[in-house]
């Protein structure tokens, strides 16, 4: 089955950790020990107390006095109203009967004082013992007041930490500090990132190279009329290397730099966004010149409009007070203002227009040679092998990002690192890419039918693709399971494809059909193990169509076909410009296109039969063809006879 190089990586976080006030002083490990032991001192009185209460029987004053005058109590304590005694154990057994037979009791003593008692007592040689009551009184107050203690202690520690978090890095004050800038301060050349550290982007490395002279050198540009541009935009797909960039900037030009996430703008509170906009910008023109980095700007700069919360919206507001900050820089203030978005297609008109973001760089996937350089660039923390060879795997990286290829370089010294290696060799790296783009080998049981079936899908993949005269070169085919596909055929592209030919689109999809084609040629019944490969032919063959104009019957026209979204500001009523007929004759198009596709491929490999044959039973011996092992068995009839082939005239 056929792979796509996907491109969603996440860009890299801001660099060195930003200069913040310093926490709060944690407590002392001892002051914690001390206040623990004071807690379990506490509970294990409390837990004697009430353990020792339910020891003791409890008497009528009554039933007390007449087993003093009955000569059975022995001792007495008296503590406040409470009087507690013990029995003689020789006379336990006189107890009356029906009753637990204890040695301990306790009698609470009348509010009126009883003459008769202490003479009794001393009469029946009873030893009396006193005990205040003050440490019982202190101990029954703690444990009634320590909760409430421990309530409100969590309440000011929990608004201390919430004052710290929503404070942000300047500082938090007013009610929790909610509406106080959480952008991370970034000192005067503390980021050690330069455009030296920055392979590729020459355009855009160009670009942000003059806002750091201006930021500079200022006067050498005022003389002549020109003015900083307000806003910088940077826009590329995921990966590209947008906030490494931001941070080469900040290191280039020696100022004050504020970092900040579009989503840290938004919370719960309406306004808040707002507050922290013009407490940001206060912020940063209080120490102008100085620059402002809003990450992915996409979060808080959608079209307005978009939401059914009308203008109350909190988005629209945070966004609002962006572009109000933007446009009322006094000459005097130098505030450049850059952000990253990798979709610039939803952001408002408003935020896009001269005066707020002036410039606008596009970041693309890097080249041939800036992968190269790219791949040195996070090699250098890395031993290499003699044989690693970059030029050849930046040939084989086509499609990767910057990220892409600095998580290529990690995956093989991790592999590396497994096989106890002393140094990354060039096996580690290609295994390393094969995981990136096919995904992992899985260990799967599969029966010997289904091995034949998948060895047979991949061998019509690899035929088509060598006898199809506009298709890109083979690089391997296995049926070993990687990722979530039993099998896969990878091409790799000798050039970047910047503009594509019909009739490499075509062969591109005549390769997408080869597995499904070659099971019906052999077996004459289809599996469900073309789905991807069906998902991606009608995906390319409908944008041919609709986008193109590479149909005949339609002609040079574009349709728009779930293109818009109905959340961005667009028509909720109607998803396409085009009536059901022009849609029917779509349909038909489309399908025309791929069963002609499909047809004219099944000719190609019921012609070069033997040659499929010879490809599946090499990929059940050896479960893996590289591209050279491949060519060697279709030699005879490959590339030298696939222009005579007629396919897609």
């Amino acid at each position: 089955m056929t792979e796509e190089q996907g491109e969603d990586k996440q860009t890299r976080g801001p660099g060195p950790p930003p200069v913040q006030p310093p926490p709060p002083r944690p407590m002392t490990p001892w002051g914690q020990y001390l206040i623990w032991m004071f807690l379990v001192f506490l509970v294990a009185q409390f837990w004697i107390g009430m353990v020792r209460d339910q020891g003791q029987q409890s008497l009528s004053y009554t039933e007390f006095k007449e087993k003093v005058r009955s000569g059975q109590v022995v001792v007495v304590t008296i503590k406040g109203d409470r009087l507690t005694g013990e029995y003689e154990e020789a006379t336990g057994g006189q107890i009356a009967s029906g009753q637990p037979r204890e040695s301990r009791f306790t009698v609470i003593l009348p509010p009126v004082e009883d003459p008769e008692l202490m003479p009794l007592l001393e009469e029946q040689q009873v030893e009396i013992r006193a005990e205040s009551e003050q440490a019982d009184l202190w101990t029954r107050v703690l444990i009634g007041v320590l909760p409430w203690i421990l309530i409100i202690g969590l309440f000011i520690w929990a608004g201390r930490r919430m004052q710290e978090r929503m404070g942000g890095g300047v500082g938090g004050g007013g009610a929790f500090g909610f509406g106080r800038s959480r952008a991370r301060r970034f000192e005067r050349g503390e980021s050690n990132v330069t455009f030296d550290d920055v392979a590729g982007l020459e355009n855009a490395k160009r670009d942000l190279c003059e806002i750091a002279e201006y930021l500079k050198n200022p006067e050498r540009f005022q003389r002549l009329g020109a003015k900083v541009p307000k806003g910088i935009l940077l826009m590329g797909p995921p990966g590209t290397g947008k906030t490494l960039l931001a941070k080469a900037l900040a290191g280039e030009s020696d100022v004050p730099f504020y970092s900040i996430s579009g989503s840290e703008f938004i919370e719960m509170f309406v306004g808040v966004g707002a507050s922290r906009v013009r407490d940001m910008f206060a912020d940063a023109k209080k120490e102008a010149p100085s620059i402002i980095f809003i990450d992915e700007i996409d979060s808080v700069g959608r079209a307005r409009g978009t939401g059914l919360g009308g203008g109350h919206d909190e988005r629209e507001q945070t966004l609002n007070q962006i572009l109000s900050e933007m446009d009322g820089f006094s000459p005097q203030e130098t505030v450049v203002v850059l952000a990253a978005t990798n979709r610039p297609d939803v952001l408002d008109a408003a935020l896009l227009r001269p005066g707020r973001f002036d410039r606008k760089i596009t970041l693309d996937l890097p080249d041939r040679k800036a992968r190269k350089a790219i791949l040195h660039i996070h090699a250098r923390e890395v031993p290499l092998a003699a044989d690693v060879d970059m030029e050849r795997l930046a040939a084989l990286t086509v499609g990767f990002s910057g990220a892409d290829l600095e998580n290529l370089i990690n995956e093989a010294a991790l592999l590396a690192g497994r096989q106890d290696s002393e140094a990354v060799d060039m096996a580690a790296m290609l295994s390393a890419r094969d995981k990136v783009v096919l995904g992992g080998e899985r260990e799967m049981v599969i029966s010997d039918e289904d091995k034949k079936t998948i060895a047979y899908h991949e061998a019509g993949h690899a035929l088509a693709a060598s006898l199809l005269p506009h298709a890109d070169p083979l690089d391997k085919a296995t049926i070993i399971p990687r990722g979530h596909s039993l099998g896969a055929t990878e091409q790799i592209p000798e050039e970047e494809h910047h503009n594509l030919r019909a009739s490499y689109l075509c062969d591109r999809i005549g390769v997408m059909l080869g597995g499904r084609v070659a099971e019906q040629v052999v077996f004459n019944e289809l599996s469900s193990g073309a789905e991807a490969d069906l998902k991606q032919a009608t995906r390319l063959a409908q944008h041919m169509v609709t986008h193109w104009g590479m149909s005949e019957k339609l002609g040079p026209v574009a349709f728009r076909r779930g293109e818009e979204h109905i959340f961005l500001g667009k028509e909720m009523a109607q998803s396409r410009d085009f009536s059901e007929h022009t849609a029917e004759i779509i349909d038909e198009e489309v399908v025309k296109l791929i069963t002609g596709i499909e047809s004219q491929v099944r000719v190609l490999l019921e012609r070069y039969r033997d040659k499929l044959d010879a490809l599946a039973e090499a990929l059940l011996e050896k479960e893996t063809l590289e591209a050279a092992e491949i060519q060697a068995i279709v030699t005879d009839s490959g590339r030298a006879s696939k222009n005579a082939t007629g396919v897609y005239k």
